[in-house]
């Protein structure tokens, strides 16, 4: 019996789905979203409703299963969430492993992020895996809370547990217009004229959902992996997710100056209109800096894997937000 934290965020349903089409029995965990009756129906899953935060609920769950994939996170960038999102993010993930301990699991996938490693501060430098942590204002609180999660999970694989962590880029695909991008996806449709020259790592989620099986079932462990299709700056990002959607792309630059103002206006205006903020401090750093991820070290790990071209992935996320867009 495998189980699925998070079974019902982006990356968790399409691992539900892979697994299930290959005929692989799981245990679907989720909180607050039951399943759709598109998932819920699908053969080999037992879905049941947990709260990771309470040790009972976790150690029912996991009786019987043999194998992990840990997605479940809360991401956000939203301060009001901050304290919420690192207790959740990092208490989760410790009674999970802990009991994955207790019942000696064959193995463990964790899903770590590229905002838990250590961003240099030499300008071209690429981050590996090897990259050390330290203070940054590029550090949101969602990094933090991720690298804490790492740690409990190297923790418990010092006290015995067999796993393995996989750090992905921002994570695009079939659904992802209801997750954390979604505002990228509404930006481009709005056909929003500025851009920002910050690069980042991104990648597809069915790239990920294979890398993560085939890490379960091989001998690797101990380690941890980036799992980047490549490293694109928000400009060609939102140029491929303007061209899926026949837009018009973004014409202008923001610069750090402007992108200040933008996330003073958007704080000023939720606190004045009670509305969520697509720009924040947060977001509006990450979306100046250039940060660039070499993914080689997974790639010689796993022999003869390629990566779906970012724009092939863009195309499939924008099918999916225009059809949701018209119902």
């Amino acid at each position: 019996m495998v189980l699925i934290t998070g079974a019902s965020g982006l990356l968790g349903k399409h691992l539900v789905r892979y697994l299930s089409a290959r005929g692989v029995s799981s245990r679907a965990l989720y909180h607050a979203h039951p399943p759709t009756p598109d998932m819920s129906s699908l053969p080999g899953v037992e879905w049941k409703q947990c709260d990771l935060l309470d040790v009972y609920d976790v150690e029912d769950v996991m009786e019987g299963v043999t194998e992990v994939y840990h997605c479940a996170a809360i991401i956000t960038f939203d301060p009001r969430r901050r304290e919420e999102m690192l207790h959740f993010n990092v208490e989760s993930t410790a009674h999970v492993v802990n009991q994955a301990l207790r019942q000696g699991i064959r193995k463990m996938v964790h899903v770590s992020s590229i905002a838990a490693l250590g961003r240099t501060s030499v300008a071209g430098k690429e981050i590996t895996e090897e990259e050390e942590w330290g203070e940054s204002r590029y550090n949101s609180a969602y990094a933090i809370s991720k690298y804490i999660s790492e740690a409990e999970v190297w923790r418990a694989m010092g006290e015995g547990l067999n796993a393995v962590i996989v750090n992905p880029g921002i994570i695009l695909g079939d659904g992802a217009a209801h997750s954390i991008t979604a505002p990228l996806m509404k930006m481009a449709y709005r056909e929003f004229p500025f851009y920002t020259n910050g690069v980042t790592s991104w990648v597809d989620v069915e790239d990920v959902v294979r890398l993560m099986v085939t890490l379960m079932g091989s001998e690797i462990a101990i380690e941890r992996f980036i799992v980047s299709s490549g490293n694109y700056s928000y400009r060609e990002i939102f140029t491929f997710i303007a061209n899926a959607l026949r837009k018009r792309p973004p014409r202008f630059r923001a610069n750090s100056f402007m992108t200040g103002i933008a996330w003073r206006l958007s704080v000023l205006k939720k606190a004045i209109a009670g509305s969520n903020s697509i720009i924040t401090r947060e977001t509006a750093n990450n979306a100046t800096a250039t940060c660039i991820y070499n993914n080689g070290k997974l790639l010689k790990a796993i022999p003869g894997f390629s990566y779906t071209p970012i724009d092939q992935a863009i195309g499939v996320m924008a099918r999916s937000f225009l059809n949701s867009h018209k119902k």
